[in-house]
This record gives C-alpha cells, structure tokens and sequence, in this order.
C-alpha cells in the first residue's frame, strides 16, 4: 500500500498528522474568491444583502463537516476568522470598526462561535440516537450526576493537543454546562431555538480568542 502525506475523504483532506491544515487552506482560499466575486457583482451591499450572500454562499463551505477537523491551533482559527473579518470591512460604515462592533451591528456570531454551536447540535444528535447506532460514536455519560441536566459526559483529559482536540473530549464541558431544559428539547430544531435563546447576549457569542475556545468565556 502506498503511503500519502494527505487524503480527501468526503470533502474533507486529511493529513497524516491530523491537523486538517490543508484542508484549512484550501477551504479559506475558495471563499475569499467567492468574496471577491461577491464584491464584483455588487456595486452596493447592505447589511441585509451582506447577511443573506455570506450566510448563503460563503459560510456552510466553512463549516462543513466542522465536528471532524475544528482547529485546535490558534493559527488555524485566526486563519478562519480573516474570512469573515475581512467580509464584513466590505460593507461601508464598517471599515474603520473593530470586529466585535461590526458583528455586532451585523448580528453575527464569529466562526468560533459557530463551531461550538454546531458541536452542541452533533451531540444532541449522538445522544439522541439521530444516527445510525452501528456507526455512531459512543460517549461516555455520567450516570451518577447529582446537579444540572442528566446527560452530562464524564470530562476525559489527555496530554497531547491533537488527541485534546477530539470531538468527545473538547465538547464535554460546553455540553454540561447547558441547562436541562435545553438538553431535554424534543426535536433538533426545537434544541437549535432553545440553545440559541440561552446564549442570546452572553459572552459565548464573542468568543475570537484561542484559550476560551470551548469555555464559553471571554
């Protein structure tokens, strides 16, 4: 068997270090070209038309299949955010803004943020039996919980970063945190409102920095 530094799998290029650095790359290329076609076929752009193209058109490329190769590493989150950064300074009255205030006046979360939204949506999903039960992964729920919700996962450590970065270990403390009746909706969409209405104005929609990516705070 040939041996491959790299491999595309379902639009999803691994590395044999499993960093997903490549991956990074060509998928922050591509929406930067797809910016710049954004800004060559728009000779003016409003907040409602920035939302709707980005959102549209640029955003799902950045987060497809997100739960297998989210960055651990600061450059490639940092990477990931210039996309966004940068789109919003197409928008004029938000040049000479910082980021926090322009996504602010846009609504938008920052892409960190998405990732660990879209975390918590997989892990409802697994939890729930959304998938099939011959492929899912298994996660290790704590039974024994006396406070919060009743599907807590037991925090599980490791020394090495790559291995810190796998979904069931960077996720547990984000998903416990959650209250009960969150983790309890009845449906993914009902779990998506309830989530989002529980985070409304706290200081997870604004995370950007690389210690506090799952933590929630700023």
């Amino acid at each position: 068997m040939q041996r491959v530094s790299q491999e595309k799998d379902l639009g999803v290029t691994f590395d044999e270090r499993l960093t997903f650095e490549q991956h990074i790359l060509e998928k922050v290329k591509k929406e930067i070209q797809t910016m710049g076609l954004i800004r060559k076929s728009f000779s003016y752009l409003d907040i409602q038309s920035f939302r709707w193209l980005f959102k549209a058109m640029v955003r799902p490329h950045l987060e497809y299949a997100q739960s297998v190769w989210s960055p651990f590493r600061k450059k490639e989150i940092v990477t990931i955010e210039m996309v966004q950064r940068r789109a919003t300074k197409m928008l004029p009255g938000l040049k000479e803004l910082s980021y926090k205030e322009s996504l602010k006046i846009l609504d938008i979360p920052t892409l960190v943020n998405r990732r660990i939204r879209g975390d918590m949506i997989e892990m409802y999903k697994i939890l729930n039996g959304r998938y099939d039960q011959d492929a899912e992964m298994q996660l290790p729920v704590n039974n024994n919980i006396t406070r919060g919700h009743q599907k807590k996962l037991f925090k599980q450590h490791s020394k090495t970063k790559i291995r810190q970065s796998q979904f069931r270990l960077c996720v547990a403390e984000t998903w416990n945190s959650l209250p009960e009746y969150v983790v309890k909706a009845p449906s993914i969409k009902s779990f998506e409102r309830r989530l989002d209405k529980f985070w409304t104005d706290q200081a997870i929609r604004l995370v950007t920095n690389n210690n506090h990516l799952h933590s929630g705070k700023t």
